[in-house]
């Protein structure tokens, strides 16, 4: 098998993030490199081990001499699980395009597997050092509730006479007040469990909704490169312009998301926890 001629940065390793709860961080989108310095034109793809879990834009194209292409890599709005960690890779699969008028398809059909470059990348996954709100609000809510348990334990003691044979304050409290008071307090706690489990499915759906809106920006991007592509006559790729991610725009993009997110989350809170 060939080296791989394509310049690929980063070289051994793609880091995505993951947030306190194991999903990827919709906000942040990784790019891969590809560089061709040869005199030829390169044909590649981009394959992945976990494909179900990114989104890959471009997945598959041509370089011509001396170009170079920005592939987007954005992860689905999933739960990544601890035992998968180290299994997720990329690959990259390039080869040399055959002299005159080539279809593209057919090459990738015909093509000699001894011909294939390969060059693998591992996924690295960062996350949070820092405990976020859902967290506290979580240990709050946990340390509330032992404090109301361990003040109904005490009440349901046994009653405890003084020297003159008085009976206790505890002990001439109605057992059934006590009873009563533990099961208002577990219903209270699982009524609690039960608002943040919405909370959380609310901040599920606003990811999926996030995610539709950047596939579709990328689907736009790549939309106007194969319109840059598409005036090279029948079978052979025009030396068209490479592209990169239009930073402005994303960043636009970006905020617009990131206050949508806010609101809602704020929205929540106000009206399960404070109202």
């Amino acid at each position: 098998m060939p080296n791989q001629v394509l310049i690929i940065e980063p070289q051994n390793e793609l880091k995505f993030k993951i947030d306190y709860s194991g999903f990827f961080d919709m906000g942040c989108t990784t790019y891969m490199k590809l560089t061709n310095p040869t005199d030829h034109t390169v044909l590649f793809k981009i394959k992945t081990t976990a494909p179900k879990k990114y989104c890959v834009r471009p997945n598959s194209g041509f370089l011509d001499p001396k170009s170079k292409v920005d592939i987007a890599i954005t992860p689905q709005p999933v739960n990544v699980e601890s035992n998968e960690k180290n299994k997720h890779k990329f690959m990259v699969q390039s080869v040399i395009a055959p002299e005159g008028k080539i279809n593209i398809d057919q090459v990738w059909k015909e093509i000699n597997p001894k011909q294939l470059m390969d060059y693998k990348l591992k996924c690295v996954f960062e996350t949070p050092q820092v405990k976020s709100a859902n967290d506290s609000g979580d240990n709050a809510a946990a340390n509330e509730v032992t404090k109301k348990r361990v003040a109904v334990a005490d009440e349901s003691k046994p009653a405890v006479k003084d020297s003159d044979g008085v009976q206790s304050e505890s002990n001439r409290r109605d057992p059934d007040a006590a009873v009563n008071q533990s099961t208002d307090v577990l219903q209270k706690s699982e009524n609690l469990e039960s608002d943040l489990q919405k909370a959380t499915n609310e901040v599920i759906h606003l990811r999926e909704e996030e995610s539709i809106l950047r596939h579709e920006n990328l689907r736009l991007k790549e939309e106007l490169l194969r319109l840059h592509q598409g005036g090279a006559g029948e079978g052979r790729p025009a030396r068209g312009h490479s592209y990169g991610p239009e930073k402005t725009e994303h960043a636009a993009l970006m905020a617009w998301v990131a206050t949508a997110i806010a609101m809602a989350l704020l929205g929540i809170i106000i009206g399960k926890f404070i109202m």
